[in-house]
């Protein structure tokens, strides 16, 4: 797993950091799962950017997957990602 960032794409704030893996990526789409490193609700759909750990960016739609929980702590939740266009460095 890599560390990276996730932004919301109508203010570039960022929102939280993540542990992802991206599983595939063409020209045209990439895919993959990350886990927040943070407790934070964050609502299913379009809308974010993620920053991966080599600079590049991308725009991306999520899917929660399953909630982690750890005896006493925080669940951190765990989402599908995918992506349309490349990942740049822009």
């Amino acid at each position: 797993m890599a560390l990276g960032k996730l932004y919301d794409a109508h203010n570039a704030e960022l929102l939280v950091g993540v542990d992802y893996r991206l599983f595939d990526e063409t020209d045209n789409n990439w895919w993959g799962e990350l886990t927040l490193t943070d407790y934070k609700r964050l609502p299913d759909g379009n809308g974010y950017i993620l920053e991966l750990a080599d600079g590049r960016k991308g725009r991306c739609a999520m899917t929660r997957k399953v909630n982690k929980a750890i005896s006493g702590l925080l669940p951190l939740h765990c989402f599908r990602f995918r992506g349309n266009g490349s990942l740049s460095n822009v």
